[in-house]
C-alpha cells in the first residue's frame, strides 16, 4: 500500500510537487507580478481601501456572520449586494462564499434534480468537475470550444433526458480564450431541453459593457439560464454570485449544500464588494489599458510558440510541455524581475504544462519591455 510520502515523492520526481509560497518579506518594487488575478489592479489600490474605511458606519459593519446565510440574523449587506447585481443583470441573484462554492453547489443541485445529463467543455474549472461528480448525474465532455461536437452529443442524448445542462466558461482561466456565447445561445434555442450555464469568473469586471462579462452583451442573453461571477479576481474581494431565474433561485436556496451548510461571508466583505462594484462598472479606462497590455503581451509570446494558438487577452499561456522546464523558466524569470508561475498537471492536462501570464491594469505598458528582452536572450525549450 502506498504511503502518503510515497505519493508526494512521485509528485516530486515528476516535477509536480506543490508547496504553499513563503511570505514575502519587505516590498519588491522591481518585480512585475504577472501571476495575480487582480485584473483591474483594484486589489493593489490602497486609496480605494482608505476611502472605504474612512466611513465610521462602514467600519462598524460586523467582520463575521457567525452563521450560515439561512440562519444569519443580519442580512442587509447581502440583500443590498444582491439587489445591485439584480439591477445590473436584470434577474435575481444569489451570493456564495467563493466560485468553488458556487459551482459545486449549483451544478450538484441543478443536475441532481433527476433525469438530467451534464455536457461540459473539456477545459472547465475543477470546481465544475467536482460539482458534476457530487451530482451523481451522467455526464459527457465535448472538445474545447468545439460546438459541433457539443451539438452532436445533445442530439444523441436528448431523447433520454428531460434536461441537458451545458456548462462552459466565458473566458478560460488557463488559455484566456473565449466561448462563443451567441452560438451557444443559438444551440439552446434549437434544443429546448438544454439549460445553459456560463462561468464568468475570469470575465466579470473585465469583459463586456461595464465589465459585466461576455454574457450580458449577448443577443441571446435571455437564453443563458445560469451566470456565475466571482469577486476574488477583478473585484478585489471574496465570494461569488449566480444570476438566475426566481424559480431556480428558490430551488437552489433549498438544495445547494455549499450554501446551506457554510458560514456566510462576513457582512463587512459584502459591503466592500458592493462598494467596489459601484465604482468598477465605470472603470472603462482601466479595462481599455488592460486590453492594450494583452495585445503587447501577445506580440511577445505568440512568436515563441508558433504551433499554439493564443489570443490577445488578460490571460495568456506559454506552453512548455514539461513540468520541470516550466519550473526552471519560472525561476529564471523571477531572477529577471518577473513573477510568472508554472502551471502543471492536474490543473492542465499532461503535456501542456505552461507558464500562465496574468495581466493587471496596474502594470505600466513599458513594464513589459524587459520581458521581451528576456525572451530574446533565452532559448525556450518545448516538449510538446
Amino acid at each position: 500500500m502506498s504511503t502518503y510520502s510515497d505519493i508526494t515523492a512521485r509528485l516530486a520526481a515528476g516535477g509536480n510537487l506543490r508547496s504553499i509560497p513563503r511570505p514575502e518579506s519587505g516590498s519588491h518594487p522591481a518585480v512585475t507580478d504577472l501571476s495575480s488575478n487582480d485584473y483591474l489592479g483594484l486589489g493593489a489600490d490602497a486609496s480605494l481601501q482608505e476611502e472605504f474605511m474612512s466611513s465610521a458606519s462602514r467600519r462598524a459593519i460586523p467582520l463575521t456572520s457567525s452563521a450560515s446565510r439561512l440562519l444569519a440574523g443580519r442580512q442587509e449587506e447581502y440583500t443590498s449586494l444582491e439587489s445591485l447585481l439584480q439591477e445590473l443583470y436584470g434577474r435575481p441573484t444569489l451570493l456564495f462564499n467563493s466560485g468553488y462554492h458556487a459551482n459545486t453547489g449549483l451544478v450538484s443541485a441543478l443536475a441532481g434534480a433527476g433525469k438530467t445529463m451534464i455536457v461540459a467543455d473539456k477545459l472547465v474549472h475543477a470546481s465544475i468537475i467536482d460539482g458534476m461528480v457530487l451530482s451523481k448525474a451522467p455526464f459527457a465532455r465535448f472538445r474545447h470550444n468545439d460546438l459541433r461536437h457539443l451539438e452532436r452529443i445533445i442530439e444523441k442524448e436528448s431523447g433520454s433526458y428531460e434536461r441537458i445542462l451545458v456548462i462552459v466558461e466565458s473566458v478560460y482561466s488557463m488559455d484566456g480564450d473565449r466561448a462563443d456565447i451567441d452560438a451557444l445561445t443559438g444551440i439552446r434555442e434549437r434544443h429546448p431541453e438544454v439549460m445553459l450555464y456560463v462561468d464568468e469568473a475570469h470575465g466579470f469586471g473585465v469583459e463586456g459593457t461595464h465589465g459585466l462579462g461576455l454574457c450580458r452583451d449577448s443577443a441571446g442573453y435571455d437564453g443563458i439560464d445560469v451566470i456565475v461571477g466571482t469577486f476574488g479576481k477583478a473585484c478585489a474581494s471574496m465570494g461569488a454570485f449566480a444570476a438566475i431565474s426566481q424559480e431556480v433561485r428558490e430551488y437552489i436556496v433549498n438544495t445547494a449544500r455549499s450554501l446551506i451548510f457554510s458560514t456566510a461571508l462576513p457582512p463587512f466583505t459584502a459591503a466592500w464588494t458592493e462598494w467596489v462594484i459601484r465604482r468598477m462598472i465605470d472603470m472603462d479606462e482601466r479595462r481599455e489599458h488592460l486590453r492594450s497590455l494583452g495585445k503587447r503581451l501577445h506580440a511577445i509570446l505568440a512568436p515563441l510558440q508558433p504551433g499554439t494558438s493564443i489570443i490577445p487577452s488578460h490571460i495568456q499561456p506559454l506552453v512548455i510541455g514539461d513540468p520541470r522546464l516550466a519550473v526552471e523558466l519560472s525561476r529564471q524569470l523571477a531572477e529577471a524581475g518577473f513573477k510568472v508561475l508554472p502551471i502543471r498537471t492536474p490543473t492542465v492536462p499532461p503535456g501542456t504544462e505552461r507558464l500562465r501570464f496574468s495581466l493587471s491594469a496596474s502594470i505600466a505598458a513599458e513594464a513589459l519591455d524587459p520581458l521581451e528582452e528576456f525572451f530574446k536572450k533565452h532559448e525556450i525549450r518545448h516538449t510538446t
